[in-house]
């Protein structure tokens, strides 16, 4: 309905704590704003694995208390799921759990293979049969085939296969193992409850439990956490790290804290630079709910112009709301946003948002505030012109399909009908972010400037990488 970067995935795991399947739940519970097509939890009591899984959201999926007396056992691993490679499909429900020779395995990952279609294609060569088409089977058929004695040094093994992003948890029936890509594409933290050890996409799924935050799993680093306590590894080569910078504009939760900043504060200080980079005389600043706030609130403390709620949100409406009638189809914006016409009426507004994709709800949302009586409408976008899909594990349209990569910013303005239109620069989003001139951070902004920094195969049709 909304036209925005559709979210990747969400994992969590625990191991060590009696009630595993429970705190998984939770878990899954407050990253569930990361994917809500499916969700499962896979739980060990030591002697085997157990599973639940389903198409849905968190709280429809885990509704009945048989559920979790299923799934008994001090250890659980589970997984929020939005298909970036694989279809809307059950057999792909993660996390994906398996019996092979040394044992049974589960696995959830958050991210993308760039080369899972090559390596998919080498191993069926050789014989292997598929069940899904996620990219994250592909691990368990190269873990299967490794030959290292140890299970750290097998997932090592399978993992030099593949290229791209992946935060990983797995989990067989006497440890849990997570790892983070050397690029640190997605976030993956690590916190501790009552001496069991937690590893989670964002820090909300540790703070609703209760549980601490120790810190984040490190670009390249591999944690075993067996009954002997916790392990860390570095069995790849060392990179620069480049994380994902549109995790801090709009797919985190504003109160988790990822590659060390609290996102909430990052993104007001993305509206304090586009305050300063773009400034406009008006008399209210407004936010497109819920993620264009934080860097609303920030330009309007920035600029001086009062902030005020001039969009409500239905947070009522799913993401698969259905227009019944032909007749009625204009009404898809107006079901999820309504304005408040005495914020709005007669003032000249600037309207805040994180993103413009394809422009086609921006023009909406224009239309529905000059209805309500606006005098003048200034658009103010929280990051750069997004040109450029992602292949890290953001569901992103084709390039073609991306209003700025074939639109100068003045034709986008007229497009969406706006009285002005200004994004924030790259320069102004990497310092907003920490990422000045002589930081040594830097982030993954390809969806804004086409510089990959993990090689993948050119698509003929620009279509979104591994889509199999």
């Amino acid at each position: 309905m909304f036209d925005k970067f559709n979210d990747e995935c969400g994992v969590f795991g625990i191991f060590g704590h009696p009630e595993a399947a429970n705190l998984s739940y939770l878990g899954l519970y407050a990253l569930q704003h990361r994917g809500q097509e499916s969700c499962g939890i896979v739980a060990s009591d030591g002697v085997r694995l157990r599973a639940h899984k389903g198409m849905g959201i968190v709280a429809d999926v885990f509704k009945r208390d048989s559920i979790f007396e299923s799934l008994p056992g001090k250890s659980a691993i589970g997984h929020v799921r939005y298909s970036t490679a694989g279809g809307n499909d059950f057999n792909n429900c993660q996390p994906i759990m398996v019996d092979y020779q040394r044992g049974s395995i589960a696995v959830a990952h958050n991210g993308n293979l760039v080369n899972a279609r090559e390596v998919r294609n080498e191993l069926e060569h050789r014989g292997s049969i598929f069940s899904t088409v996620a990219d994250t089977e592909v691990l368990i058929h190269l873990l299967a085939r490794a030959e290292s004695d140890s299970l750290s040094a097998r997932i090592a093994e399978a993992l030099q296969r593949v290229k791209g992003a992946y935060s990983l948890v797995f989990l067989t029936e006497t440890r849990m193992v997570a790892v983070r890509d050397p690029n640190g594409f997605r976030p993956l933290v690590l916190g501790k409850l009552d001496g069991a050890y937690i590893v989670a996409s964002e820090t909300c799924a540790l703070d609703l439990i209760e549980a601490e935050f120790i810190r984040e799993i490190e670009p390249g680093e591999m944690v075993v956490v067996n009954k002997r306590g916790l392990k860390s590894y570095r069995p790849f080569q060392e990179v620069r790290p480049t994380p994902c910078i549109f995790e801090h504009i709009y797919f985190a939760r504003p109160d988790s804290i990822i590659f060390g900043k609290q996102v909430y504060g990052v993104r007001k200080d993305f509206g304090r630079m586009l305050a300063r980079e773009h400034p406009v005389d008006a008399d209210v600043v407004i936010p497109i709910p819920d993620s264009g706030v934080p860097a609303a609130i920030g330009y309007a403390e920035e600029s001086g112009i009062p902030f005020q709620l001039g969009l409500i949100r239905n947070h009522y409406v799913g993401r698969t709301f259905i227009e019944p009638q032909q007749s009625i189809r204009h009404f898809g914006v107006k079901i999820k946003l309504n304005p408040v016409r005495e914020v709005i009426q007669g003032k000249r507004v600037v309207v805040i948002d994180d993103s413009i994709v394809r422009g086609t709800t921006a023009r909406k949302i224009i239309k529905m505030i000059r209805n309500a009586g606006a005098k003048e409408v200034h658009v103010r976008i929280s990051s750069p012109p997004t040109s450029y899909p992602c292949f890290y594990g953001i569901d992103t349209p084709t390039r073609k399909e991306l209003i700025s990569s074939s639109h100068s910013i003045e034709e986008i303005n007229r497009y969406v009908t706006s009285d002005s239109l200004g994004y924030l620069s790259l320069k102004g989003m990497g310092d907003a972010a920490g990422a000045s001139a002589g930081s040594d951070k830097v982030f993954c902004d390809a969806c804004f400037s086409g510089k990959y920094p993990v090689k993948f195969p050119r698509l003929k049709d620009d279509s979104q990488l591994g889509l199999f």
